[in-house]
């Protein structure tokens, strides 16, 4: 009975230090083996794994593919326009060791603020060696492809793989932003005035040309009224020609009561005259003053 006493608080601690010394490796994680702070095993499949207890512990970091937003900031390209950047990066751990050795204690937080700087930089450096339309293109993956390859490099010192980096928007300040709506406002109403000057000039263009046919027409048509005009007098004058050839009393009757229509108005009623002027021959008789002499 009491060697049983004994040998139970025994088989406790014996079965305490072994479960302390086994630990699980998620296969959505590495783990490190450290011993006084150094690291002195890897453990990157998933599965059981063995640890000295009290002397080493386990620390675990995420294996898999991370995003890092980086905070907005301005660039300023070659045509010195300035931009606000918004951009993202995808990450993986891929060198715990080395990622230890890099951040210490600090683990992901710091390596995310580290990751947060090298893609800050280059993204200042290769954007600002291009000019601002290539930046606001939208066939701009070359530049992200240079971000990426460039921030690598310095992310592998760290254990970091960097996979992917995009810029999710690219805008002017807002101060320049005003500027620039203005700017393109004005650009607007200036190319609405020529539109506007370039359609005055077609209609006085129009307008001239329509001017000039009215007076050709106007002025062929009152040269052919004056033709006709002109042809009507010469065959009238030729019918009263051959009319004072023919009767010469009648026609010095019809040239009377011509006259008298033309003297004799509404608005020429009152006359004055001598009483033997020979313009009312004709009311006064049926034949004219030489008419009475010559009998």
């Amino acid at each position: 009975m009491k060697k049983a006493t004994f040998i139970l608080p025994i088989v406790v601690i014996v079965l305490a230090v072994l479960l302390s010394s086994v630990f699980i490796v998620d296969e959505r994680q590495k783990a490190l083996v450290l011993q006084f702070g150094r690291v002195v095993d890897v453990k990157e499949d998933p599965g059981l794994a063995f640890k000295i207890p009290l002397i080493q512990e386990v620390v675990r970091y995420d294996d898999r593919i991370l995003s890092r937003d980086v905070d907005p900031l301005e660039v300023t390209p070659l045509d010195d326009r300035r931009l606000v950047v918004d951009a993202f990066a995808r990450y993986r751990i891929a060198d715990v060791r080395q990622f230890r050795q890099a951040v210490g204690t600090g683990g992901e937080t710091v390596a995310a603020r580290r990751l947060d700087s090298i893609l800050r930089a280059e993204t200042r450096e290769v954007l600002g060696s291009v000019s601002s339309n290539d930046i606001l293109s939208s066939d701009r993956a070359a530049l992200m492809l240079r971000i990426r390859n460039s921030a690598i490099a310095e992310a592998r010192a760290l254990g970091l793989e960097v996979i992917d980096v995009r810029l999710k928007r690219t805008d002017l300040p807002r101060a320049n932003l005003e500027a620039t709506f203005e700017r393109m406002r004005a650009e607007r109403e200036r190319e609405a005035a020529d539109e506007i000057a370039r359609g005055n000039e077609a209609a006085q263009r129009v307008r001239a040309q329509a001017d000039r046919t009215v007076v050709e027409l106007v002025s062929e048509a009152t040269r052919d009224s004056e033709i006709a005009r002109g042809e009507a007098d010469a065959e009238r004058n030729a019918i009263f020609a051959e009319a004072f050839g023919a009767d010469q009393d009648f026609f010095e009757f019809y040239r009377s009561l011509s006259a008298y229509q033309k003297a004799l108005k509404g608005s020429n009623s009152t006359m004055v005259m001598s009483p033997d002027s020979e313009f009312f021959d004709y009311l006064r008789s049926d034949q004219p003053r030489g008419a009475d002499r010559g009998q």
